[in-house]
Formats: C-alpha cells, structure tokens, sequence
C-alpha cells in the first residue's frame, strides 16, 4: 500500500512553495484538488488545481467521486474546494497533495492514517502577513477587496487550525515543521519522506 503525504497549513505558510519542490525532486504523484475559485495569476491549470465551473462540481458528486468538499465564504463569492478520488492507485504509487485540515481527516478517515502522512507547515504572524501582501499585490497595489481576503483567510485559519484541531487531528509533533526557512523546513521533510518511502519498500520485501 503505497503512501500519501498531505501537506496542511494556514495561508501563507509556504504549502504551494513546499509542494511544488517536493513534486519536483521525488517520484510522488501529486493529487490535485478542484476548485471553483479563479486562477491565480501565478498558477496553472492541473498543477496547483484543477479550477472548475458549479456545473462540473455537480458532475462530480453524482458520479460519488468526492472524497471531501469544504466552502470557503468569500468578498468574491463562495470558493469550493474538492478532494475525488479519481485515478488514486495506492498499490503502484505514492501521492502527495495539499489540503485543509479537514481535508486531511477526511483523507485519512478513507484511506487510513497509516497511509496519509501529515506535513504540517506554520510560520509567525508577521511572516505570514509579510508573505500574503506580496503575493497578493499589483502593479496598481493592493485594493480594499484583497485587504478584506487577506483578513477572512486569516481568520477563518485560526479557526480552522486551533490547537484543538490540531490535538484531535492527531498530528504529532515530528511531523510539524517551522517554516521561517525555507531550506531547513525543506530538508526536514525531505527527511521525513524518506523515511516513510523506505519502510513501506521494507514491507513490500517482506510480503513478496
């Protein structure tokens, strides 16, 4: 049974940075989720996302392949976001995906918490701050509606990411990495995968 590494933190935490250095230097498969917000201008289709219209949402919860839906109340309107469990095969590969917190108690409710691995990922306040106005920002600077997005998402994380979540989230404290640098974040995870990758290859020895 192969591995899912499911990479969860508040916004502006570094998760899209992380995930996309993790999918480049290792042969995880990355589980992309849907999502019914804009792109960015940043992001590309299928990589960070797939971005969906209401229609297609519909679509993919008649067809029960919704593992998880959350809806984020926005100044833009409702943002949803799905986890499916389309072309997952866990007996020939290992994933990886970003999600929310309940996304991953919903992965792990379905797959078991032996195969879906938390990657937690904070850094301070300010960082955060720090990092959200630049990404968010402009040739023409920030306006009252991206301050205003800044603030919900803020919000809403602390909420969502409580330290009673947390605690009932199971996550332990191995598996919570500070990312106020980039690289020694990085090289803990790293370390982390590896681990995990070499002792699942250890019991598909001992099976065979």
């Amino acid at each position: 049974m192969g591995k899912i590494f499911c990479i969860i933190g508040k916004s502006s935490s570094g998760k899209d940075t992380i995930y996309q250095k993790l999918v480049k230097d290792f042969p995880l498969s990355p589980i992309t989720l849907s999502t019914t917000r804009p792109m960015r201008e940043e992001e590309k289709e299928g990589r960070e996302y797939f971005f969906i219209d209401e229609k297609t949402r519909i679509e993919l919860h008649q067809n029960q392949e919704v593992i998880e839906e959350r809806v984020f109340h926005t100044v833009y309107g409702d943002w949803y976001y799905l986890t499916t469990n389309k072309n997952i095969d866990l007996e020939t590969k290992n994933y990886i995906t970003i999600n929310t917190l309940a996304g991953f108690n919903s992965l792990k409710t379905f797959y078991g918490k032996d195969v879906v691995i938390p990657i937690y990922i904070y850094v301070s306040l300010n960082s955060r701050l720090d990092r959200a106005f630049v990404r968010d920002d402009n040739k023409e600077g920030i306006n009252i509606n991206q301050c205003k997005e800044i603030c919900r998402r803020f919000i809403r994380d602390e909420e969502d990411f409580s330290e009673a979540n947390i605690i009932d989230a199971e996550i332990p404290e191995d598996r919570q990495y500070e990312n106020e640098n980039l690289q020694e974040c990085y090289q803990k995870i790293i370390e982390t995968i590896k681990k995990e990758l070499k002792e699942e290859q250890k019991k598909k020895q001992k099976s065979y």
